[in-house]
């Protein structure tokens, strides 16, 4: 089959991708602009993009190709078109962070990150719609980004642009953040595979934050392969964020071997006996059994109590959030959406002595979490406890802390304790919807993420299922 013009290519893995563009069976322009195209035939439904790059796209593949045919592959992604969560700066492009506020910020560099992914070869296809500020519900003036798979369905918060062009065929992979479940929530809503790494193993420098010991820039991507392969371009030390792990940069020219024989596994039954729907139960009990086929050990461990960290989650968030926003709130209150500007008001409520105790108590946790975590190597759980949730159900998020803490049960706990997790399609529900689970691993252990997760979709398919788009 002939690859020239790139109309088939929509849902292939971005590896794959690649070999063909170094191969010389399609070209990076042919690529890109059936990616453009298709973004033009079906975006104006899904609203994923908040900004499309054309021009400077073509032109980036151009320079691909003639590299290439000059005998130069500047990285693995060479030529592979990706999207960028637009709080990410893009030299010289807008950055609104899904706000009003910013509309008009215009950075005059590339953030660490986007630097990397250009170094490497990928094509910026453009900016991905996000929530207001990163944080649960989007801007009331920006419409936004609807699940591919069912249009009245949750996509997830906050990386919901990244999850949808994913999952639609819109990009071959994009960067995403999580600050209290942001890559995992719409990476299990949308059917796709997305990796958070352990905090400080990538840079934050030209990412506009949210709640900076919090935030995890990640990759979202179509396999595990894919999501390992993006981070092992993105992270690394960097001297513009001070907070980066002086960790040595991974060999993205090695790949990830699959494999997971002799991995310790960790579930706690008790967490799957208390309020979790039977199609989650169903999903996490049939990825444990793949696992344990692929010739892992399982292993009973006892999850320190998680219930206070889901209620410290909240105003550690909005502290952080206050001093985010500290140069334009409350000077410009009126431009914030109603949520946000809540949150704001909170942690400037907070005193320095409520804060202090959050953060001892934060400490505490990591501290149980780490010696639980000693006798294994990955902690099988769910992504969230429910099933995937209607527009209806989740409208007004931000004004539901039940619902919220709920959401939050199986994810926020692993933002304060910045452990890396890697979220993979596990099947779907009766109505269609896919429905993912996560893995946690120990502090930067991504490449064991990777080889399990590469494992397991070895033998699964649910992770090449698509929705079905005209």
């Amino acid at each position: 089959m002939s690859h020239a013009d790139g109309s088939d290519l929509c849902f292939l893995e971005a590896h794959a991708l690649a070999r063909l563009i170094r191969d010389g069976e399609i070209s990076s322009t042919a690529a890109t602009r059936a990616q453009l195209s298709r973004i033009a035939a079906i975006d104006s439904e899904l609203r994923s993009y908040v900004l499309v790059l054309e021009e400077f796209a073509l032109a980036e593949a151009a320079k691909a190709d003639a590299e290439r045919a000059a005998g130069t592959l500047r990285g693995p992604l060479h030529g592979v078109p990706v999207g960028i969560k637009d709080l990410c700066w893009v030299m010289g492009y807008p950055t609104a962070a899904g706000t009003t506020v910013h509309q008009d910020f215009i950075p005059n560099e590339d953030a660490t990150i986007v630097r990397r992914l250009r170094d490497s070869g990928a094509i910026i296809l453009g900016k991905l719609q996000l929530t207001e500020g990163a944080y649960s519900d989007h801007h009331p003036s920006i419409a936004p980004p609807r699940n591919p798979w069912r249009r009245d369905y949750w996509t997830g918060i906050s990386s919901s642009g990244s999850a949808a062009a994913t999952a639609a065929g819109l990009c071959y992979g994009a960067i995403g953040t999580d600050t209290g479940g942001s890559i995992r929530w719409p990476s299990s809503a949308t059917g796709i595979t997305g990796l958070k790494p352990t905090w400080g193993r990538v840079s934050r420098h030209g990412v506009f934050a949210l709640a900076p010991t919090l935030d995890h820039v990640g990759t979202m991507a179509r396999s595990a392969v894919d999501a390992g392969l993006l981070f092992s371009v993105i992270a690394g030390e960097d001297p513009k964020d001070p907070t980066t792990l002086p960790i040595p940069p991974l060999n993205h020219s090695e790949p990830f071997e699959p494999g997971v024989a002799k991995l310790r596994i960790g579930i706690d039954p008790r967490l799957l006996e208390h309020d979790v729907d039977e199609e989650v139960h169903t999903v996490v009990q049939e990825a444990e059994k793949c696992l344990v086929g692929l010739g892992a050990d399982l292993v009973h461990v006892n999850l320190p109590d998680v219930s206070q960290m889901i209620a410290d989650w909240a105003p550690m968030c909005a502290v952080e959030a206050a001093v985010a926003h500290e140069s334009v709130y409350p000077e410009r209150k009126d431009e914030y959406g109603p949520v946000l500007s809540s949150v704001l008001e909170v942690g400037r409520a907070q005193s320095g002595m409520e804060y202090q105790k959050l953060m001892l108590r934060r400490l505490a946790f990591r501290g149980h979490l780490h010696a639980t975590m000693k006798p294994i190597d990955l902690l099988l759980l769910p992504v969230q406890p429910f099933s995937p949730l209607t527009l209806d159900a989740i409208r007004t998020l931000g004004e539901q802390p039940a619902l919220i803490a709920k959401l939050q049960r199986f994810t926020c706990p692993f933002n304060l304790t910045g452990n890396p997790t890697l979220t993979l399609p596990g099947g779907f529900t009766a109505n269609g919807m896919p429905i993912g689970f996560q893995l946690v691993a120990k502090h930067l252990h991504e490449d064991v993420l990777v080889r399990a997760g590469a494992a397991y979709q070895s033998i699964t398919n649910w992770h090449t299922r698509h929705p079905m788009l005209s």
